[in-house]
């Protein structure tokens, strides 16, 4: 944030998020680092989390520690994509997501 508390990113939080590609992430947290809102954590997988990947990324995930990036937080994002350029392995993109429905 800058010294305003205004955020760097163009978009209001919520509207974009991120979709991180289980077959292609590889942990090494660079998403968590260079975003400016706390979109991500790295975190270990569930057994079920697992179970649903091919046997290549189980096989990449062995060995890069069980972990991966999750959008923890995904409703903070602001579409600035510094994720999607910081990642390396290519398995961020940012997607437009639908609008809430109104309140009761």
């Amino acid at each position: 944030m800058s010294a305003q508390g205004a955020s760097p990113c163009p978009e209001p939080p919520g509207a974009w998020g991120p979709l991180i590609d289980r077959g292609g992430c590889e942990a090494k947290g660079e998403c968590e680092r260079v975003c400016p809102e706390s979109v991500f954590a790295l975190r270990a997988l569930t057994a079920a989390e697992k179970a649903d990947l091919g046997w290549m990324a189980r096989l990449k995930l062995a060995f890069h520690g069980g972990a991966q990036a999750f959008a923890v937080n995904a409703d903070a994002c602001r579409a600035c994509g510094r994720c999607v350029a910081a990642c390396p392995e290519q398995a961020i993109e940012l997607t437009r997501r639908p609008p809430s429905p109104p309140g009761p």
